[in-house]
């Protein structure tokens, strides 16, 4: 069951990574579209959960396809809003620059825009892996023969809350596992920052600097000798 549940949360994850920076790139990069997935991903995004699992299973059946669709969708909507934000909030100045020096579209992409994207997505994600197996669960409960979530609805018809308690400590488990290896990946991915200060501390100068500050003690130690001298 554990597998099962896995396999869906697992496949709509994937697909909403996938599909959710594609529409947010474009949104962000093509304003006319973003007037059209914008609202549309806002309104997804206010539907509860549990009214989406029913149709999805009318539509698709109580196979696979029902819960990776749900969990698809739960993982698309964050995906796209992450990856939207993190291009909007680039610098235009940035942008302005980067083109001022002969920079083509591909290189706005490669150099400004997925380095901002990249810390939003590894964000979201964290948050993703968690709507991807709350869709496959409640997928599961609606309507399923296998799963995590058809467990918890047999629990339910046989008031066994011990089961109950044992699967839910299972999901919480499993993801906070999950959650716990995207942290990793995301301390490995931004190492870099550790490595690299973003400014030199203030007590110990450039060389620059130093050399500055030597030449001006020097000349006013000349100076001072002169004037002991007349």
């Amino acid at each position: 069951h554990l597998v099962v549940t896995m396999l869906e949360a697992g496949g709509g994850l994937v697909l909403g990574v996938g599909v959710g920076v594609v529409l947010g790139l474009a949104a962000a990069l093509v304003p006319p579209l973003a007037e059209l997935l914008q609202p549309a991903m806002t309104l997804l995004n206010a539907v509860p959960r549990v009214i989406l699992a029913p149709l999805l299973v009318i539509w698709l059946g109580i196979g696979l396809a029902s819960k990776v669709a749900l969990s698809f969708l739960l993982v698309a909507v964050t995906v796209f809003f992450a990856v939207y934000s993190g291009i909007r909030e680039v610098d235009p100045r940035l942008v302005d620059r980067v083109r001022t020096l002969g920079g083509s579209g591909l290189h706005l992409l490669r150099e400004v825009y997925l380095p901002s994207v990249t810390a939003w997505l590894l964000s979201s994600l964290k948050v993703a892996v968690g709507f991807a197996f709350t869709g496959a669960v409640v997928g599961e409960f609606v309507a399923s023969s296998r799963g995590l979530g058809y467990l918890l609805s047999f629990a339910q018809s046989t008031y066994n809350a011990a089961l109950t308690i044992a699967l839910i400590s299972l999901v919480v488990a499993v993801t906070f596992s999950i959650f716990a290896a995207f942290e990793r990946l995301e301390r490995w991915v931004f190492r870099w920052r550790r490595e690299q200060p973003f400014a030199e501390p203030l007590h110990a100068p450039s060389a620059g600097g130093a050399s500055a500050g030597s030449a001006a003690i020097e000349e006013e130690a000349v100076q001072t000798s002169r004037s002991a001298a007349n």
